[in-house]
C-alpha cells in the first residue's frame, strides 16, 4: 500500500497557512477552511471587548494591536462556502461579519486493529462509550473567561509527527470519524507537557482514548491528551507552560505508543498545527505509525 507524505503535505500546508497569516509571530494562523482558524477584525480596541457567535455557539475573541478580533474554529463537516458570524457589542449594537470558507482535501488512511472490539465494540462498550461520550462533550464545551487568552503553543512532546490533522479514516477498511487531532510518535513513558498556560478540567481513562487529559486555555479554546501511559494532574490543576504532566502510551484505540493530541476552539476540532510557531513545527517531521 502506498502512503501518503506526510512531509510533502505537511509543507505544502505551512506554505498555505503563513501566506494567509495576518503576522508572523501571530497564532493560530489563518486558515479559513474545513478544520482550520477563520480570523476576523471586529472592532477598535479602544472599545470594550465584543462579544460574538458562530453556528450559535460563542466564539474567542481576543485583542491584537488596535483590534478586537474573532477567532473561529471551522469543523471537519463544514461545507466550503459563504459564513457568518453574530457581533454584539458592548453598549448593545449588534453586527454581522461575512467569510469564505475556503476548500481543503485531506489525505486517507488505512489501519488495522487488532482488537476487535475497538472497531465494532460491544453491547456493554457501547454502553460505556455512551456514558464516556457525555463527559467528552461537556470538556469540549467548557467555556472560561480569560483576558490573556494563551494561542502560541509548544509541542506538548517532542517527537515526529506520525499521523497529520483531518484524515479520512479506514479502521480494519471500515469508514470512521476523520482524524480530529494529530499523533505524535514518542516511546512509552516520555514526559508530555503543557502547550500553554491552562486548567485541567477532565482526566481519566476512556475507551477509544485510553487515559486522557482536557486542558482548557480559555474561551472555549480545549485541548485533548489521549492514550497517556500516566496521568500525573488532577481536575482544577492550574499547568503553566512547558509544565509535564502525564506521559505518553498506548492506552485504548492504538497500534503503537504515541501521543494524539486534538486542540478544539469553540467545540469545532482544529488543526493543532495552526498553533505552533515555524520552529517547532520543523520538529514534528514525518514519521510513521499513527493510532
Amino acid at each position: 500500500m502506498n502512503r501518503p507524505n506526510w512531509r510533502i503535505l505537511l509543507l505544502a500546508g505551512c506554505a498555505v497557512w503563513a501566506s494567509a497569516s495576518t503576522a508572523a509571530d501571530s497564532l493560530p494562523r489563518n486558515a479559513p477552511v474545513p478544520g482550520g482558524v477563520a480570523i476576523l477584525d471586529l472592532a477598535p480596541s479602544r472599545e470594550a471587548a465584543p462579544a460574538a457567535e458562530y453556528r450559535g455557539r460563542r466564539i474567542a475573541v481576543r485583542q491584537n494591536g488596535a483590534s478586537w478580533e474573532a477567532l473561529i474554529g471551522i469543523p471537519l463537516a463544514v461545507s466550503p462556502g459563504p459564513a457568518s458570524i453574530e457581533i454584539t457589542y458592548a453598549d448593545g449594537r449588534k453586527d454581522s461579519r461575512a467569510f469564505t470558507v475556503g476548500t481543503k482535501e485531506y489525505a486517507t488512511q488505512h489501519l488495522t486493529i487488532k482488537n476487535k472490539r475497538m472497531v465494532n465494540p460491544n453491547q456493554q462498550d457501547l454502553k460505556r462509550i455512551s456514558a464516556e461520550r457525555s463527559k467528552i462533550n461537556a470538556a469540549f464545551l467548557n467555556w472560561r473567561d480569560e483576558t490573556d487568552l494563551p494561542t502560541q503553543f509548544i509541542s506538548p512532546v517532542a517527537g515526529p509527527m506520525s499521523s497529520p490533522f483531518g484524515l479520512r479514516r479506514y479502521f480494519n477498511d471500515q469508514a470512521r470519524k476523520p482524524h480530529s487531532g494529530l499523533d505524535i510518535a514518542a516511546p512509552e513513558g516520555a514526559a508530555v507537557r503543557a502547550p500553554a498556560a491552562g486548567v485541567v478540567i477532565e482526566a481519566g481513562d476512556f475507551f477509544f482514548n485510553g487515559n486522557t487529559v482536557f486542558i482548557d486555555h480559555g474561551q472555549g479554546l480545549i485541548t485533548m491528551y489521549c492514550h497517556l501511559s500516566r496521568i500525573d494532574a488532577k481536575p482544577g490543576q492550574v499547568l503553566t507552560q512547558g509544565e509535564v504532566f502525564a506521559a505518553v502510551g498506548k492506552t485504548g484505540r492504538v497500534t503503537g505508543p504515541h501521543l494524539h493530541w486534538s486542540v478544539s476552539l469553540n467545540n469545532a476540532r482544529v488543526d493543532p498545527m495552526l498553533f505552533l510557531p515555524s520552529s517547532e513545527q520543523a520538529t514534528l517531521s514525518a514519521g510513521s505509525g499513527g493510532d
